[in-house]
């Protein structure tokens, strides 16, 4: 099996599970749950694609890398801030801090854009050079 289709299918499970803990948003213990183990999975799957692709090398050619690369970059690298963002805001809740609960939830829905957003750029990304 493709490394690339490997990549894939971990990074729709992923998104995936952000949606199903999106859902399940009211159950705060399981909300909670499910969206670390997301979190924690899509940091492994960018590890993955490191070492297996020297992604990091590759994306730091800014200037020679084309637009449709860019744009993936531009919506991966927010999903992992917009991810720390969500991490400090969220334990600031759950600490029974429950006025950073509205920024919580615009950041939560900005980080769910952009997921999805990374999810349908990685076909672009994960094309050999020179087919699109």
């Amino acid at each position: 099996m493709n490394t690339s289709l490997i990549f894939q299918v971990q990074s729709f499970l992923i998104l995936a599970l952000i949606y199903l803990g999106v859902y399940k948003r009211k159950n705060r213990a399981l909300h909670v749950k499910m969206m670390t183990s997301a979190i924690i999975w899509d940091v492994l799957l960018i590890l993955q694609i490191e070492l297996s692709r020297s992604a990091i090398m590759k994306a730091s050619k800014v200037m020679t890398n084309p637009m449709l690369l860019k744009i993936h970059l531009f919506f991966a690298i927010g999903s992992v801030l917009l991810f720390v963002a969500m991490l400090i805001t969220g334990r600031k809740f759950l600490k029974g801090n429950n006025a950073i609960r509205p920024l919580h939830k615009k950041l939560g829905w900005t980080t769910v854009v952009f997921r999805t957003m990374t999810l349908i750029t990685s076909f672009w990304a994960s094309w050999p050079e020179g087919t699109l």
